[in-house]
């Protein structure tokens, strides 16, 4: 038997797993220890490894798929003493040639995806449940501070995306098993038993005051569903919400009686008469924004990392409107460079149009978007927040000279006509708008979600012809 300690992270283990292979050290025959634990009384041997070890010289190069690979490192961050050992037994059948280790289907391989599934659970809960309460700013740094307690490790994950997403704000985040510290540039992790009377913060927070009178005004005890509240919102994290204190004396008025009357208390009180007014003619007088990344007209650019602008020259005769940017458009700053551009590439290509001829732009500027693990996938934009928008896509209108304007999708089309006009109605044809002609066509992303070939490429054929449509018109 093999004794093999490590310091309890993925690298440490790797490495040492790695050694292993080289000495051909079969699963059954390590017995393996993180550096907390207390060691066996006897053992064969027993050797050391840390995450600076070095590999051996004659460490086998191991070439594993990139889903396999994910999914070790996922379930690596379980709290289980025994994943080392079950790791291995996964990578040791790899190398032995069974590739059935990384299906569902295998016994080994089941476990490792619900190992990755929790973790990754826990990586999506920790983003919803980590509440920041701000401390009075004579303390000094750190400017917000939060306890919470992750059902895995996930601790390092979950400060990298607040690290990313919360500016050059100074914040701790304490947990049961460490604590994770941002200076506003420096991201530091330590690694050990934290209380929570070390980070407790006593001084008033104005916003946290604000939120609770807003979730009591909002609750609506008629429409409360219990079962449906503790899958959302499971009541381990109540506790770190500020909202927690407040669920169960809502819940329990609505069992007393509440449901019966709802909000009719609260709406009666109110003064007046409704009024049926249009959304838009609802909305508050703005001050016109002096630029694009200062544009506040809805609260899309809250969660974005930036806005996206049109690209292209000012005298283009032909424009591409699309829907919003996307995930690598948010990252990047400009328009169509994800996947869905890549296509657009290729259309344009077999249309005989050049994309330094054309304006390229979207009739939403910021990115929309759901958080899906590690992911941010896309959500479509509500009509209000496309008219928001309309501000921009009307300056690029009277800015660019394009005569012909192809639309890339639903959305795309609604901003023009309004949200009743339906892409189905206006496929293969040319409609004029004002001074212009549009050409309407599918988002490029639609093509790319097309599972079928087949339908794939009559998707692809269908924009290709709309592009050359509007190259003739524009030759015109």
């Amino acid at each position: 038997m093999h004794a093999i300690t490590i310091d309890d992270h993925f690298d440490a283990w790797r490495a040492a797993a790695l050694d292993a292979l080289a000495q051909g050290f079969a699963p059954e025959s390590i017995d393996w220890r993180t550096a907390q634990a207390e060691p066996a009384l006897f053992a064969a041997s027993e050797s050391r490894a840390s995450s600076a070890a070095a590999q051996t010289a004659d460490a086998p190069h191991i070439r594993i798929s990139r889903e396999l690979a994910s999914l070790l490192k996922d379930a690596a961050h379980l709290r289980d003493e025994r994943r080392w050992s079950f790791l291995y037994r996964v990578i040791w059948r790899w190398t032995q040639g069974d590739r059935s280790v990384a299906s569902p289907a295998d016994e080994d391989g089941a476990r490792l995806y619900k190992m990755a599934k929790a973790v990754r659970r826990a990586q999506h809960d920790m983003i919803a449940y980590v509440r920041f309460r701000q401390r009075d700013a004579s303390l000094g740094a750190p400017e917000y501070v939060a306890w919470y307690e992750p059902d895995h490790d996930v601790l390092a994950w979950g400060a990298e995306h607040f690290a990313a997403r919360m500016g050059r704000s100074t914040w701790l985040i304490a947990t049961p098993e460490g604590a994770a510290m941002f200076d506003g540039e420096h991201l530091q992790i330590e690694r050990r038993r934290a209380l929570a009377a070390e980070h407790a913060v006593d001084t008033h927070d104005a916003a946290e005051t604000l939120w609770m009178t807003y979730y009591r005004s909002i609750f609506n005890p008629a429409r409360l569903n219990e079962t449906a509240l503790e899958q959302h919102m499971p009541v381990r994290f109540w506790k770190g919400l500020p909202e927690g204190a407040l669920i169960p004396q809502l819940v329990s008025a609505a069992r007393g009686g509440a449901r019966r009357v709802a909000q009719a208390p609260g709406v009666g009180a109110l003064g007046g008469k409704a009024v049926q007014v249009e959304a838009h003619d609802a909305q508050p007088e703005r001050d016109a924004p002096t630029s694009l990344d200062t544009c506040r007209r809805c609260d899309l650019w809250r969660n974005a990392t930036q806005a996206v602008g049109g690209a292209g020259p000012s005298d283009a005769r032909i424009m591409l409107l699309g829907e919003q940017p996307g995930d690598q458009e948010d990252l990047k700053g400009e328009p169509f460079v994800g996947p869905a551009g890549q296509l657009l590439d290729d259309a344009m290509r077999r249309a005989g149009l050049p994309r330094e001829q054309v304006y390229l732009t979207n009739a939403v500027k910021h990115f929309k978007w759901e958080p899906r693990g590690k992911r941010r996938l896309h959500k479509t934009p509500a009509q209000q927040e496309v008219d928001a928008c309309s501000y921009w896509l009307e300056q690029e209108l009277r800015d660019v000279g394009a005569q012909v304007i192809v639309t890339l999708g639903a959305t795309a089309l609604a901003a023009l006509f309004g949200r009743r006009a339906t892409l189905s109605a206006h496929l293969g044809r040319v409609v004029p708008y004002g001074d212009k002609f549009v050409v309407a066509t599918y988002h490029p992303s639609y093509a790319l979600r097309q599972n079928d070939e087949a339908a794939r490429e009559r998707t692809v054929a269908a924009i290709v012809e709309a592009l050359e449509r509007a190259r003739a018109l524009s030759a015109r």
